[in-house]
């Protein structure tokens, strides 16, 4: 079955064609227990830990983001209504205005400018209502994303402190962590996987 959008275009729904938060969750769980398995008590080992618990934290985040917040929303109607009402009576007050004379006249375009003045600032109340909602979600989306380009760059800065001279001249490296060349290659493959699952937790913001 198709997914139907505002554009002409029909996209195919299927088990591969959205991401699976659980199965992120699942993939971080078992790259710590590597990381843990491998290089115990290492700097990189609390590092997924932590991102761990923040990516429980963002999927809860994430199916918070695609729901309605239905309190904000009875917000809106209520604040939109109310800016109604007052523009509905600014306008009945300026019709009940009778102009007589030149004082009538002053009285009319008074009111003029006043109804005027009202519906500039009625628009600028409903848009400031109507778009409440999705600025509220945009900032916590992008507090989110904030916590995760810092750990993209702690888990970066594990990787620059490393001796690459392991790999070509073993004999002359000064890291006693690693002692084979495989060893910091595992290392490394375990901060790529560590940035790979941080990308698939910031996408889950825009998924929905």
């Amino acid at each position: 079955m198709a997914k139907r959008t505002l554009l002409p275009v029909r996209f195919p729904t299927g088990k591969y064609s959205e991401l699976d938060s659980e199965h992120i969750l699942d993939t971080l769980k078992s790259i710590e227990q590597r990381v843990n398995a491998t290089f115990p008590g290492s700097g990189l080992g609390k590092v997924s830990a932590e991102l761990q618990e923040v990516g429980r934290a963002i999927v809860l985040l994430a199916d918070k983001l695609r729901r309605p917040i239905w309190a904000i929303r009875l917000l809106i109607i209520l604040g939109i209504v109310g800016l109604i009402s007052v523009a509905v009576w600014v306008f009945y007050m300026a019709l009940t205005i009778s102009p007589t004379g030149q004082d009538g006249l002053m009285e009319t375009l008074q009111a003029i400018e006043s109804v005027t003045n009202e519906l500039i600032f009625l628009t600028i109340g409903v848009i400031f209502f109507a778009t409440l909602e999705n600025r509220l979600k945009k900032r916590a989306a992008i507090d989110s994303l904030h916590r995760l380009r810092s750990f993209a760059h702690v888990v970066d800065m594990h990787q620059l402190t490393k001796d690459p001279n392991i790999i070509l001249r073993p004999e002359e490296t000064t890291d006693v962590r690693f002692r084979t060349p495989e060893q910091l290659m595992r290392y490394l493959d375990l901060c790529t996987d560590l940035l790979s699952i941080n990308s698939k937790l910031a996408a889950l913001h825009v998924q929905y």
